[in-house]
C-alpha cells in the first residue's frame, strides 16, 4: 500500500529535494540547502513542506509571510517530480500548507507566476485547485513575460 505524508522539511529530505528540483528545473537545485537553512535553524517563519510517498520525499512546498500585510502568505515554489505528476498529490500538498496557514489563523495565501505560454498548465493548475487570478503585471519578469498573480483566501 503506497503512503503518501506532507510534512515539514528536514534535512535528511535535501538530497531527494535537489533531485526533483534537477528534473523540474523550478530553481538550481544546489542553492535548495541554503534556502531552507534558516527555517531549519528555527530563525524563519518561512513554511517548507516535503510530499514523502512510501518515506521517499517527492516533492516540495515552500511559503513565507508576504512583509507589511496582516496574514498574507505568498506560496514562493512548488515542484513535484515528474513521474507523480496529474496524480492529486501537488494539490494535496498545496492544500496540507493551506490547512496549516489556516490553524493558524492566517488569511490569504497567493502565489505568482509567468505569463507565458509555458507556464499555461501552472495557471490552468493553480485555477483547478481554487486560486483566482487578481493581478497581471506586463513585461515584469522580462519583456513580454507577465507577472501573473493568483490568490486564495484561507
Amino acid at each position: 500500500m503506497t503512503t503518501v505524508t506532507f510534512e515539514m522539511t528536514t534535512p535528511a529530505d535535501i538530497p531527494a529535494l535537489q533531485r526533483v528540483l534537477d528534473e523540474t528545473h523550478l530553481f538550481p537545485s544546489e542553492i535548495l540547502p541554503d534556502m531552507l537553512a534558516p527555517m531549519l535553524a528555527g530563525d524563519s517563519p518561512a513554511r517548507w513542506l516535503t510530499c514523502q510517498r512510501d518515506g521517499e520525499a517527492i516533492g516540495l512546498c515552500f511559503a513565507e509571510p508576504e512583509e507589511l500585510t496582516d496574514g498574507t502568505w505568498n506560496m514562493r515554489a512548488l515542484a513535484l517530480h515528474p513521474q507523480y505528476q496529474g496524480q492529486g498529490l501537488g494539490a494535496a500538498l498545496t492544500r496540507a500548507l493551506e490547512d496549516q496557514l489556516r490553524a493558524e489563523g492566517q488569511r490569504l495565501i497567493i502565489v505568482d507566476t509567468s505569463g507565458t505560454d509555458d507556464f499555461a498548465q501552472t495557471r490552468g493548475f493553480y485555477c483547478h485547485i481554487g486560486y483566482n487570478q487578481v493581478a497581471c503585471i506586463p513585461d515584469y519578469w522580462a519583456k513580454g513575460d507577465d507577472k501573473i498573480v493568483f490568490s486564495k483566501p484561507l
